[in-house]
């Protein structure tokens, strides 16, 4: 309570000062932050005589027990007996309560400096509060969430005051796009592992308490001794005081913490008052509170501004006289009314920034709140010198009530030593189950946390966690789903995880997409891979009694008939055109002009059969030119016939399989296969958004029948195969995977498309590119293919791998083909050139005779 008592016109004015406190509970009476400050005022106000230059300040304090509001009311009417100008005090609602119901009574202004409701009713004329009003601070915090674009969080509130300073905030699921569930702290204990350890479990990640600074320090000793600690867990703290509280034990915990400060430490004015404070407190925190000596809290400030507001007041008020009031008489005083609204308009920049009230409801007004961020490299305020430095959480904006939130500073994750700040920290896995990536340990014991796990990405995340020093805790994603992107742009399965901050990495084979990229961060692939066909495999081809048929295509009989017959037919041609093929059929009758020619059409087509069966025959050409076509024919069925029993060899040997389908064509021009993909996954996304015409067509049937093409597992799908006629489209590295181990299932045709798994990060991770350096280094020093080898390997379907022999068609015997009619062509200018060469020596030879 202050009460300032005028001497007479001209003199010197004495104002005494007096202050009602409550006393701090504990075996020994504790003093409270408030009657420290207030002190501190008046002391600062004597000491500099520019505020009051004709005036000296004197304080009674009184103290009385928490909670004793009768106690409280005789102290008020004890001081109001002095002559009383107003009263500051006490805080504590009931308390404050009884004294504002005497100082309406006798019109004497009432101070506070502790948050009230303020109902709608209210008529408590002379009331002044320089507390920042509820329904304001309830805004800055909705806006702050809405900034931080959570889409979930959860309120914790101390006691039932908590719903009121936050119902705006309540209120925000009917208007935005928010859930909110709330919990309360527990009553009569400051043990809050249960509620934590439940929070935990719900994956409850984005947190708002409600409570003062102490019980704040208490909570976030237990988050660190209990380990519940989540890299990406925010905290938003309502108390003005987290400079307050000592945050070194929770540099490395992985929780960020974002509170409210209305202490303008930046002005130097302010700084200077503030250091002087922590100088001269006298006033120690109880042991293990986990609160900073020496810093100047809030309610400090605020008592502080208090009492300067009501100097300037007085300053500027008129002469006025002081009665000594009696409570049971009911006579107000008469310069009450006009005290008060002094009050009310007055204005100071004080400790907690610019301070003016409403002239109706006495609450304060126009006020600013500096936002501020735990972050381990920032540096606190000049003006704390009494702390290390890196202890205070950071400037990075303000909110105003007529200018709602303004952030100005972004916390630097840039030029931060990532390997440092993973260092020590215990991280969220969300996977998922498929092998050999993720499986179930098989064991006759109970096996609990990671122990469970084995596979090809759980090693990884062994490697990853021995370069980079952090440990881990490994869980499966709920709904079984990679992540996909509804009609109404909501994720499911481990992306909605990631963007929901309720796992750290996502570890598991997480197909790089564009989709997926815009709404988390990926690191560098660890495995190439594609989509592929997993089908059954076929069964072999039945032997038939023209088998022997099988080696060459129908095409290449059809072609060697015709090469056979078009050889025959020029042999003739040109041995009749020839006349070295023509010879004295009566050679003891010298006159005789009878020739004949051994190559009738009848013996052509017979030495052309005889070549081509390797038999041979009696007929001789003797022309070059009919030698070069036998030669050319004979080179001709050499190659034909050595390929024909080396691919016979071949078919009788090796067991042919049919298969129906040989690539994705295949499979969209036909409809008797059904095929089909995983629901929600990469591959189905690919079909779904791709432009090329024979996946378009293949996604036209797969949405039509969604019932039977889409599985909701691999597990699912490849029991499938097995089980009907079904194809399923997978990655590459899976069905390379399934086929080594099940000798009825193969791969058909080659990859359709080029991707990677790479592992998941909420969006602005700061561990990506770590975690990325990692993988390109156990990549290069040839650990990850090591990996691959170990959980690939030991295939029983290798040994009985049998490659399949397909028959030989125009281009592989299509060059001997060439080569013969190169030989036709080349007889027959030789034939031109014999027979001119003849007829030039018939000429001659006439010509001698």
């Amino acid at each position: 309570a202050d009460i300032l008592w005028k001497g007479e016109a001209g003199l010197t004015a004495l104002i005494l000062k007096g202050g009602i406190f409550e006393q701090m509970d504990g075996p020994v009476a504790l003093v409270s932050s408030e009657e420290l400050a207030f002190k501190f005022a008046v002391n600062n106000i004597n000491r500099n005589r520019t505020l009051l230059p004709n005036t000296t300040l004197t304080y009674d304090i009184q103290r009385i027990n928490i909670y004793d509001s009768f106690e409280a009311s005789r102290k008020a009417c004890d001081q109001l007996s002095l002559g009383v100008v107003a009263i500051f005090g006490p805080s504590h609602s009931s308390s404050s309560n009884a004294v504002q119901s005497i100082c309406n009574a006798l019109e004497v202004p009432h101070i506070q400096v502790r948050w009230k409701h303020h109902p709608m009713d209210n008529r408590d004329t002379f009331y002044a509060n320089l507390y920042p009003d509820y329904s304001s601070l309830s805004y800055a915090i909705l806006d702050l969430v809405q900034f931080l674009k959570w889409k979930t969080a959860t309120v914790v509130y101390d006691d039932s005051t908590g719903l009121i300073r936050l119902q705006e905030l309540i209120m925000a699921p009917s208007r935005y796009n928010i859930r909110l569930k709330i919990r309360q702290l527990p009553l009569d204990t400051t043990d809050t592992r249960p509620l934590l350890k439940e929070m935990k479990r719900s994956r409850e990640f984005r947190i708002i308490f409600d409570c003062s600074h102490i019980m704040a320090a208490q909570i976030l000793k237990q988050v660190s001794s209990y380990s519940v600690k989540v890299m990406h867990t925010h905290i938003i703290l309502s108390t003005d005081d987290l400079m307050a509280i000592n945050l070194e034990p929770y540099r490395f915990c992985g929780v960020n913490m974002t509170g409210f400060r209305i202490l303008n430490v930046d002005n130097p004015q302010v700084a200077s008052i503030v250091e002087k404070w922590s100088l001269e407190r006298q006033f120690p925190p109880k042991p293990d509170s986990g609160i900073l000596e020496g810093i100047m809290t809030t309610d400090a400030a605020l008592t502080y501004d208090a009492v300067h507001i009501v100097s300037v007041s007085y300053q500027h008020a008129p002469q006025m006289t002081v009665n000594s009031l009696q409570c049971h008489r009911h006579k107000p005083w008469r310069f009450g009314g006009r005290f008060m609204s002094f009050i009310k308009e007055s204005h100071w920049d004080g400790l907690t920034g610019r301070l003016c009230f409403n002239r109706t409801t006495g609450l304060r007004n126009d006020f600013d709140l500096d936002i501020v961020k735990r972050h381990g490299s920032d540096l606190a305020p000049k003006a704390i010198t009494k702390h290390p430095r890196n202890l205070f959480p950071k400037y990075v904006g303000k909110w105003s009530t007529s200018g709602g939130l303004n952030i100005t500073e972004v916390s630097r994750q840039n030029g931060m030593n990532i390997t440092d700040s993973l260092s020590n920290r215990s991280l969220v896995i969300t996977t998922i189950l498929e092998e050999p990536y993720v499986m179930l340990k098989k064991s006759d014991k109970a096996l609990v946390g990671n122990d469970r796990f084995e596979g090809f990405c759980v090693d990884l995340l062994k490697e990853l966690a021995s370069i980079l020093g952090f440990s881990y805790e490994i869980h499966l994603v709920p709904d079984g789903k990679y992540g996909f992107q509804d009609d109404k742009g909501q994720w499911n399965g481990m992306i909605k995880e990631l963007m929901e901050h309720r796992a750290d990495l996502a570890v598991a084979p997480l197909t790089i997409t564009f989709m997926r990229e815009k709404a988390i961060d990926f690191s560098k692939p660890f495995l190439n891979t594609g989509i592929s066909i997993l089908y059954r495999r076929p069964n072999s081809t039945n032997s038939g009694f023209f088998s022997f048929l099988n080696p060459m295509t129908p095409d290449i009989w059809v072609y060697i008939l015709l090469a056979y017959l078009g050889v025959s037919c020029v042999l003739f041609v040109i041995a009749r055109f020839s006349p070295y093929e023509w010879y004295d059929a009566h050679p003891c009758n010298p006159g005789s002009d009878v020739v004949e020619n051994n190559f009738t059409l009848l013996n052509s087509f017979w030495f052309g059969v005889g070549s081509l069966m390797q038999q041979g025959s009696e007929l001789m050409p003797k022309a070059l030119s009919t030698r070069i076509i036998g030669g050319i024919w004979w080179f001709f069925t050499l190659i034909i016939i050595s390929s024909y029993t080396a691919n016979l060899a071949a078919f009788l040997t090796v067991e042919r399989m049919d298969s129906p389908v040989d690539s994705a064509d295949d499979l969209a021009k036909q409809t008797k296969i059904e095929y089909g993909v995983v629901k929600d996954g990469a591959t189905m996304s690919f079909f779904k958004k791709s432009r090329v015409s024979t996946f378009e067509k293949m996604w036209a049937f797969m949405s039509s029948r969604q019932s039977t093409s889409f599985v909701k597992s691999i597990e699912d799908g490849i029991q499938r195969v097995l089980k009907s006629d079904y194809a399923l489209l997978m990655e590459s590295t899976t069905i390379e995977y399934v086929t080594r181990r099940n000798c009825n299932l193969t791969q058909v045709g080659g990859i359709i498309d080029s991707k990677g798994y790479g592992i998941g990060t909420p969006k602005g991770s700061p561990y990506r590119d770590k975690i990325t350096i990692a993988i390109l280094s156990i990549l290069e020093d040839g650990r990850l293919h090591m990996l691959k080898e170990k959980w690939w390997s030991g295939s029983n379907c290798l040994e009985d791998e049998r490659y399949e022999t397909g028959p030989m068609g125009i281009q592989n015997l299509g060059g001997i083909f060439i080569v013969l009619a190169s030989g036709l062509v080349l007889s027959v200018f030789v034939a031109i050139g014999e027979f001119i060469y003849k007829m030039r020596k018939n000429a001659e030879r006439e010509q001698h005779y």
